[in-house]
C-alpha cells in the first residue's frame, strides 16, 4: 500500500448546504471543519507509507476519524459507519454525500501503523499546534492535572497461570519461525502440557501440587533456555522478544538451578519490587498499580488542561507511565512537555499527590511555574496527634544552622544527609541532658531516654512548605484550588468506559 498525497479539496456547496439544513450550525463537527479545517494533512504520515503499491485511503481522513471514533467511543465498525452515513461527519472529512466510506478493518491496520511509526503523539501535537495557530490556544495561567489508572489489555494471571503463559507464549512464538527445530528437542508431554492457555486448564487445588507444577514448569523454562543459549548459531532465537520476557521471568521467579537440577520458586521476600515484576508475557511493561483504595495491572494516564475561566478548556499534556510510578515522579517531564509547546501556566493547580518541596521549589525556580495543591502535613506523630511540637513550633537560624525548640533550648547538632529516596535533608539533634529533664518531655519526644531529633529540608524547600501549609488554611485558597476539581470530570468520560 502507497500513499500519494494530495491536498485536501473544498468542501463541495451541496454538502454544506444539506448538511446545514440536517444539523443545526452550531454542530461540533462542522464549528470544527469551519473554524480549524482538517487539522491533518497526507504529508504529516508520508514517512509511514512504503512508495510502492495501491493507493491507500487518505491518511489524513484516517487519522480525524481516530481522533472523532474516540471522542464518541466507537468501535471500528461504528466509526465506519458514520463515515458512511452521517453528513456531520462527511462535512468534516470534506467527502462527497455519495461516498460509501471504507471497511472498519482500514481503522485497525492503520492505529498499529502509527505506533510501529512512532507517530501516535503526532496526532495530538499537530491538534495542538491547530489550536494554537487560531489563538484558542495561548500561554495559560492556570492549568490544572491530575492522573487516573489504564488497564492493560491482558487478563490477570495467578503466578501459576503467568509462569506457565510465560513459557507457552515463547513455545509459540519459537514454533512460528523454527518449527521443526522445536518438534526436535521438545520432550512428549510438553504438547499436553502447553497445548492450551492455562487459565483454560484444570490447575491443581493443592498447595502443594501446585508448587510442584510450578517447579515441572521451571525445569521446562530453563531446559529451553540452556538449549537456547548452549549455542552460537541459535542466538537468533534469543533475540524473539517472547524468549526474551521468558529469561526475565525465569530470573524473577526462580533461583538458578541446584547443581543436581532441582528448581525453587523464590520466596515472596526475595521477589523483585513491583516496579520491575513483569505481570504477563502479553504484556511487558503493565505493572500492578495502587492508588489509595483501588488496585489495577497497567498504566498509568497524567492529563493536563487548560482552566482559565475565560478561554476554551482544552487538554494540553498526555503522560502515560507505568503503573508504579508515582505522580511526584512525572511532573517534571510535564512541565518539560509544555515548555516545549509554550504552554506552561503560570499557576499550576495538582492534587497531594504531585505536592513536595522539592518540586515547589525547582517548578518556580526552573519553569517559572507556582505549584499550588495541598500539603499534608509532617509525618511526625506530634502533628498527626494534633498535640505536642511538631516542627512549625520550633524556631529555624539557618545562618547560625541552630534550631530552638519551644522550650528556649538550642539544638547541639546540624547534620546535612539524605533520606530513603536520596533527597537532602538536615538531621538537627538537640542535647540529651536537656530533652531528659524537660518539664514538657512527653509533648516532645516519645523516645526513653534520647533527645529530640528534628528533620529538616534545605532552607527553600522548608520555606516554601511552610508557606504552602499556613495559605492552605485561607479561604482564598480554598476558592483559587475549587478550579483543580474540573479535571476529573475531564478524565471521568474517557477512562471509565
Amino acid at each position: 500500500m502507497t500513499l500519494h498525497p494530495q491536498s485536501v479539496k473544498p468542501i463541495p456547496a451541496l454538502t454544506k448546504e444539506i448538511a446545514i439544513q440536517a444539523f443545526p450550525q452550531d454542530n461540533l463537527y462542522m464549528m470544527m471543519r469551519d473554524r480549524l479545517g482538517t487539522f491533518y494533512t497526507d504529508w504529516d504520515f508520508v514517512d509511514l507509507f512504503p512508495t510502492k503499491g495501491q493507493p491507500a485511503t487518505c491518511p489524513w481522513r484516517l487519522a480525524l476519524i481516530t481522533v472523532m471514533q474516540f471522542a464518541e467511543g466507537l468501535t471500528d465498525r461504528q466509526a465506519a459507519n458514520a463515515v458512511a452515513s452521517r453528513i456531520d461527519w462527511k462535512y468534516a472529512l470534506s467527502l462527497e454525500l455519495s461516498d460509501n466510506g471504507f471497511d472498519f478493518s482500514v481503522l485497525s491496520t492503520f492505529r498499529p501503523r502509527l505506533i510501529e511509526g512512532g507517530a501516535e503523539r503526532q496526532l495530538f501535537d499537530l491538534m495542538l499546534s491547530r489550536f494554537q495557530e487560531a489563538e484558542l490556544l495561548k500561554a495559560p495561567y492556570s492549568q490544572r492535572t491530575d492522573s487516573t489508572h489504564v488497564l492493560a489489555k491482558i487478563r490477570d494471571l495467578s503466578r501459576l497461570e503467568s509462569l506457565g503463559e510465560t513459557l507457552r507464549s515463547a513455545l509459540n512464538s519459537i514454533a512460528v519461525v523454527a518449527p521443526l527445530w522445536l518438534q526436535a528437542i521438545v520432550p512428549d508431554n510438553w504438547y499436553k502440557r502447553y497445548a492450551r492457555k492455562f487459565e483454560e486448564s484444570r490447575l491443581p487445588m493443592t498447595e502443594t501440587k501446585r508448587t510442584e507444577l510450578a517447579t515441572t514448569i521451571g525445569a521446562d523454562g530453563f531446559y529451553l533456555l540452556d538449549v537456547l543459549w548452549s549455542s552460537e548459531a541459535l542466538s537468533w532465537l534469543c533475540q524473539i522478544n517472547a524468549v526474551e520476557i521468558l529469561r526475565q521471568v525465569w530470573l524473577q521467579q526462580y533461583y538458578a538451578p541446584e547443581p543436581n537440577g532441582e528448581v525453587h520458586l523464590r520466596s515472596a521476600s526475595d521477589s523483585p519490587p513491583g516496579a520491575i515484576r513483569i505481570r504477563s508475557p502479553y504484556d511487558q511493561d503493565a505493572r500492578l498499580g495502587t492508588k489509595r483504595s483501588k488496585s489495577w495491572t497497567g498504566y498509568k494516564v497524567h492529563l493536563s488542561e487548560t482552566c482559565d475561566q475565560d478561554a476554551p478548556h482544552l487538554i494540553t499534556s498526555v503522560e502515560t507511565t507505568r503503573a508504579t510510578i508515582t505522580d511526584r515522579e512525572v511532573l517534571s517531564e510535564i512541565h518539560q512537555e509544555l515548555a516545549e509547546h509554550n504552554l506552561l501556566p503560570s499557576e499550576h493547580l495538582v492534587d497531594a499527590g504531585y505536592m513536595d518541596g522539592e518540586l515547589m521549589v525547582n517548578s518556580q525556580t526552573e519553569y517559572s511555574v507556582n505549584l499550588i495543591g495541598p500539603i499534608p502535613i509532617d509525618g511526625q506523630w506530634q502533628s498527626k496527634a494534633g498535640k505536642g511540637y511538631g516542627i512549625s513550633n520550633f524556631e529555624v537560624d539557618w545562618k547560625k544552622k541552630l534550631l530552638r525548640c519551644p522550650q528556649g533550648k538550642v539544638s547541639r547538632k546540624w547534620i546535612p544527609t539524605h533520606n530513603t529516596y536520596q533527597q537532602p535533608i538536615i538531621s538537627v539533634k538537640f542535647n540529651k541532658a536537656d530533652c531528659l529533664s524537660c518539664s514538657v518531655r512527653a509533648d516532645c519526644t516519645r523516645a526513653k531516654a534520647g533527645a529530640r531529633t528534628v528533620t529538616l529540608r534545605p532552607i527553600a524547600q522548608h520555606q516554601a512548605i511552610q508557606a504552602a501549609r499556613e495559605k492552605q488554611q485561607t479561604p482564598e485558597f480554598k476558592e483559587q484550588y475549587a478550579l483543580r476539581a474540573g479535571v476529573e470530570g475531564t478524565i471521568s468520560p474517557y477512562f471509565s468506559r
